[in-house]
């Protein structure tokens, strides 16, 4: 194995399938302020930091309306603070309820263990929010090396700079023998600025955006047009392979492992 070292994302690619809990959590939090938050436009900027997360959904023109219908005036950063003050408890509470690991994602950490893959996660969810999580995932058998977490780097992403600290804390480089695993585009983006392989989650992540039960109640059809969006979205954010969940990563994973070999980089238009 010539990968040093692989980088996942944490609700919608390891744990959370359909990665429902942030959504449910800005549902509820936008209607305390008395808006109605419709879950296409909690999905529309998922990956980003979830304090980045707030404020761009101020800014979209329907929940701008919203507001200023609701509360007489548009809304100003203080009023993204106080939603985001009010979020971290609801995303907590909603994330550690909805830590059950997608499947295949346990044997995968192990199988990637056992040939001496560094194993390191990043996370739009703050540390507190991921306080319930951790300790779940760790109990069914998923406990990453290295965790970042949203507020300890300067700037989150589509920044580079979570894969690189924990690329820095693995010490696994060159970044071209790592890879970076995401259900975001966001996510992917950050895996390229840092010069990592990419590889998007389809199925499992926020572009289809169903907990496993009703993705598995999906007619095929249905089922096949919603993973073949999400990974449209994928490819069109530039990642260098696209696969339905983590449980299809492993020949992916083997392929890079062969390209590294060979002296091969990721391509970057």
């Amino acid at each position: 194995m010539n990968i040093r070292a692989v980088i996942f994302d944490w609700a919608g690619t390891m744990v959370d399938f359909g990665c429902m809990a942030p959504v449910e959590a800005l549902v509820t939090a936008f209607a305390d302020e008395g808006i109605t938050l419709g879950e296409a436009d909690a999905r529309r900027d998922m990956g980003r930091s979830k304090r980045d997360h707030v404020d761009a959904i101020l800014h979209y023109a329907s929940v701008s309306a919203a507001w200023t219908d609701a509360k007489g005036a548009p809304p100003r950063p203080a009023d993204g603070e106080r939603i985001y003050r009010a979020l971290e408890p609801l995303m907590e509470a909603a994330a550690t309820k909805c830590a059950t690991l997608i499947p295949g994602a346990a044997d995968l950490a192990s199988r990637l263990a056992g040939l001496r893959v560094r194993i390191g996660s990043g996370t739009g969810y703050t540390r507190q929010m991921m306080s319930g999580i951790l300790p779940r995932a760790a109990a069914q058998g998923y406990a990453p090396q290295v965790v970042v977490c949203s507020g300890e780097t300067p700037s989150g992403r589509p920044a580079p700079l979570m894969t690189w600290k924990a690329l820095i804390e693995l010490d696994a480089w060159p970044a071209w023998t790592c890879v970076k695993v995401d259900d975001a585009a966001v996510g992917i983006e950050e895996g390229r600025s840092a010069g990592c392989w990419t590889i998007g989650v389809a199925a499992s992540g926020n572009g289809v955006g169903l907990s496993l039960e009703d993705y598995l109640a999906l007619p095929e059809p249905d089922r096949v047009r919603r993973v073949a969006g999400a990974a449209k979205q994928l490819k069109a954010a530039g990642a260098d392979y696209v696969v339905d969940t983590i449980a299809d990563l492993e020949p992916v994973l083997a392929d890079i492992s062969a390209r590294v070999g060979r002296g091969e980089r990721p391509t970057r238009g």
